[in-house]
């Protein structure tokens, strides 16, 4: 639960649910979360969950942090198992010209390729958050012996779609965006579009993600 509650700037509360980073504190700070947004707070304005932290701006023409912080103390917060996790398969393609830093994983994880692609599908990932560009999931958790640090020297560029992977976590870039992740594949899906004013983002905190792999021929003809 949350450990402490305390001002960010003049218009935003910060929700502390500690330090650790796993699924049983994300799915504490994803129930708050939904809470609030269910609720419908006048003042609120926004949320910002993250791994163990939750941020929310408010409007200071209509409430303010003691109003609200009392609010938070006492909100009756929803059951774990009344939040409907949706379900995606994304399909990827894992083909030399996209899977830019597979080698290098082989060297640092001490691995063969294809148990390193084996390891990978066969999870089911759980989304912490999403952040750092628009709409990009932050999955968790890789098995220990997936979990490899970033490259010494980020990319400038990383193309839309590539699949990364470092320390306990997988994600998807939704844009071209400079990155240290190692890169293992691309997806031809969208998961971020803008012009779904209400709901851009394909995959959200809580949701459930498993990858599927697919030939570069389905690759290239996924939108046809």
């Amino acid at each position: 639960m949350i450990k402490n509650i305390s001002n960010l700037g003049d218009a935003a509360l910060y929700c502390d649910f500690g330090t650790e980073i796993n699924k049983e504190i994300n799915t504490q700070v994803i129930r708050f979360f939904k809470t609030i947004q269910k609720k419908n707070i006048a003042g609120v304005n926004n949320l910002i969950p993250s791994y163990n932290k939750l941020i929310i701006s408010f409007d200071l023409k209509k409430i303010n942090f003691n109003k609200l912080k009392k609010i938070i103390d006492n909100i009756e917060i929803i059951k774990s198992d009344t939040i409907q996790n949706k379900k995606f398969e994304i399909p990827i393609c894992c083909e030399k010209e996209f899977s830019l830093d597979i080698k290098r994983l082989e060297e640092k994880l001490k691995m063969k390729e294809e148990n390193i692609y084996e390891s990978f599908f066969k999870k089911e990932f759980f989304c912490y958050m999403t952040g750092f560009i628009a709409g990009m999931p932050f999955l968790g958790d890789l098995d220990e012996n997936l979990r490899a640090k970033r490259l010494d020297t980020p990319r400038v560029k990383v193309p839309k779609g590539s699949i990364g992977l470092t320390e306990q976590f997988a994600n998807i870039y939704t844009f071209e965006s400079p990155g240290g992740w190692n890169i293992i594949g691309n997806t031809p899906l969208n998961i971020f579009d803008s012009s779904k004013e209400n709901e851009p983002n394909l995959i959200n905190p809580g949701d459930l993600v498993t990858f599927k792999r697919i030939t570069k021929e389905n690759y290239q003809n996924y939108h046809e």
